[in-house]
């Protein structure tokens, strides 16, 4: 179970990571069923941690994807893994071998805390992850992003991943219709979604967990 010593918090649910991510992030953003409709989807995410999310999201997208359609997988991260702890904690679930193994394979051995890493996966599948303070590196992205997975440590092990600055970053480039979940359900982070101006949904969390959020920008 990786463990940020950093941030004083776990990358993920100690009961099961892979399926928390189905739960939260996928279900939460209404996919894979809105792939169906073919052309290029974009998910923003605010903490690559692992990759698990990624390569969850990328097994389910090849599942359910059109031969039109594209992914473009762009993720926020301060603090970007070496390889090794990489493949080392995504070699928890066999479900996503195939993905580990491709991630793990073009991943570079100690990136860099800056810039960008850039991987072509497949024809229909691009990632890539931004390096740096989630703010500064989201406010000069040019994308528009049709969903969000905000994934950052727990609220109050990391505030500043969730503070209305970032969120109304998060809101500005989300496209109209566009949506957002997270596993997080403190109240300020509730409040700082709705200043942004997203329309906020309750829904039963992973696990026994009482409450995630959800939503959509109108």
């Amino acid at each position: 179970m990786p463990y940020s010593q950093a941030y004083g918090d776990h990358f993920y649910c100690r009961t099961d990571g892979r399926l928390e991510c189905g739960h939260v992030f996928l279900d939460g953003n209404g996919l894979p069923s809105r792939w169906a409709a073919g052309g290029d989807f974009v998910i923003g995410e605010l903490g690559f941690g692992t990759g698990l999310n990624f390569c969850e999201t990328w097994r389910q997208w090849r599942s359910a994807r059109t031969a039109t359609g594209r992914l473009h997988f762009v993720s926020f991260e301060r603090f970007p893994l070496p390889k090794a702890a990489i493949g080392r904690a995504l070699s928890h679930w066999p479900e996503i071998d195939r993905e580990r193994e491709a991630l793990f394979e073009h991943w570079p051995e100690a990136p860099e805390g800056d810039g960008a890493i850039e991987l072509e996966l497949d024809a229909q599948t691009r990632l890539t992850v931004v390096c740096g303070p989630a703010l500064e590196r989201l406010r000069a992205s040019g994308l528009a992003f049709d969903a969000f997975y905000l994934d950052g440590f727990a609220p109050s092990r990391n505030p500043d991943m969730w503070s209305a600055e970032l969120i109304g970053e998060v809101f500005g480039h989300t496209r109209p219709g566009g949506t957002f979940a997270t596993y997080a359900a403190a109240g300020f982070v509730r409040r700082n979604l709705i200043a942004a101006g997203f329309a906020v949904e309750r829904r039963p969390g992973f696990a026994g967990k009482r409450e995630m959020l959800c939503g959509r920008r109108p």
